[in-house]
């Protein structure tokens, strides 16, 4: 691929986007437009919306539509992990149920797999799906689960056999989750918000179509989902400046977005927060004077290195993922990388604010802001597998190390749970 090959990429798109382009177009039509185009995600296959770009080839049609300020197709929330999912391990008939869904932004998902018993442990899950003619009936709950009270469609992990070990009785669906049998409940944080969910299913129903890659292959098919969430686990640490820089854009379609983001970004609004808001650092050190306190100073500069190696790391398993290549430790790596930069964010906020770190209100530093961040910083030790996992990941797939003995290798019907 030469600089001319690229360059005539970018134009094409550029052509077609100048054409076709309409702010005041329906937010809907328009990601129609892009999907059938196979410019809204150009690294997809061509039979799915995309036109079998590279990374390199991706990244000129990206700024094309960034130099025309051109709305893209949906990629907020779960969706985008839903359909990397189905990509690698959906059915034809799947993917043309809902890649286009996904793409457009018409329906939204959520990731059914920790259980109250069975955090890091995923494997460890109970909920059942028992076959029942050409049906599946769900019953159990789950916990932990973003956005699950505006969603269309769930992934769900579920056991479908306790004789095979924990690992091999597990499947994969899609479940549906506007149904009598789904009960959503939200969590109430301690840091005010209310961004995960508890699910319970009674005898929901999941149709033989719906479930994703063979029967017993369910773990396989949820670390495809895992790599790729781990792989974004960056992906919302900065701050939402992009809300209100497209809330002063004029047009339906801006309009439309406008209202989608806020909709769908609203259980992540904390999320900056728990990253440990790095940005804020700095410009507070020297607001404070905290600047010239030689401890603080070099807790700054060991964060502002782990955070821009963080960043690197975080960049180069982006890449992996816009080449195709298969999924790799770049998402432990990334994940255990943003979780300590947390932490030490964490850390140097309560240096600069001493005490007062803690409090609330609007005389707090930053009206509360700070007590927020110390509060919220913890969720990404947890969340998305916890640094224990990542450590476990990164020890047995990239250094090489034995893995840790286990007693949980027979049937899962025989093994001690809590």
């Amino acid at each position: 691929m030469t600089s001319q090959d690229l360059t005539e990429i970018a134009e094409q798109a550029r052509t077609w986007l100048e054409e076709t382009w309409d702010p005041d177009r329906d937010l809907v039509a328009w990601r129609n437009l892009l999907a059938d185009s196979g410019w809204g995600v150009p690294q997809w296959p061509k039979q799915w919306f995309g036109r079998d770009m590279n990374s390199a080839e991706s990244a000129v049609v990206e700024q094309a539509l960034a130099s025309l300020d051109v709305v893209g197709v949906a990629k907020s929330g779960i969706r985008m992990l839903a359909a990397a999912t189905l990509l690698e391990h959906g059915t034809d008939e799947q993917k043309k149920q809902f890649l286009r869904g996904i793409l457009t932004g018409q329906e939204n998902w959520c990731q059914l797999f920790s259980e109250p018993g069975s955090g890091s442990d995923l494997a460890g899950a109970i909920t059942r799906a028992d076959k029942d003619g050409d049906r599946w009936i769900v019953n159990g709950q789950k916990v932990w689960t973003t956005s699950a009270h505006h969603a269309d469609w769930g992934l769900l992990l579920a056991r479908t056999d306790w004789d095979e070990p924990k690992h091999r009785g597990l499947t994969y669906f899609v479940i549906d989750m506007h149904q009598p049998g789904v009960r959503v409940s939200p969590l109430r944080q301690m840091n005010h918000h209310a961004s995960f969910n508890e699910v319970f299913m009674t005898d929901a129903h999941v149709e033989t179509r719906h479930q994703v890659g063979s029967l017993g292959s369910g773990w396989q098919v949820a670390l495809t989902t895992l790599a790729h969430e781990r792989r974004g686990a960056d992906g919302l640490r900065s701050p939402g400046v992009a809300m209100d820089i497209k809330a002063r854009r004029t047009g339906r379609i801006y309009q439309q977005e406008q209202v989608e983001i806020e909709t769908v970004m609203e259980p992540y609004k904390w999320y900056p927060q728990r990253a440990g808001r790095v940005d804020l650092v700095l410009p507070r050190a020297i607001e404070t004077g905290r600047v010239n306190d030689p401890a603080v100073v070099q807790e700054l500069a060991k964060l502002i290195i782990m955070a821009r190696s963080a960043q690197w790391t975080a960049k180069r398993a982006r890449a992996a993922q816009q080449a195709g290549r298969k999924q790799g430790p770049e998402g432990s790596l990334g994940k255990l990388a943003a979780s300590n930069v947390a932490k030490l964010a964490a850390r140097v906020h309560t240096l600069i604010a001493g005490a007062d770190a803690m409090l609330e209100g609007a005389d707090a530093p930053l009206e509360g802001l700070i007590a927020e961040i110390l509060m919220s910083t913890p969720a990404v030790s947890i969340a998305g597998g916890t640094d224990e996992i990542q450590r476990n990941i990164i020890s047995e797939r990239v250094l090489g190390m034995p893995k840790e003995p286990r007693s949980d290798t027979g049937p899962f019907r025989d093994v001690r749970r809590n």
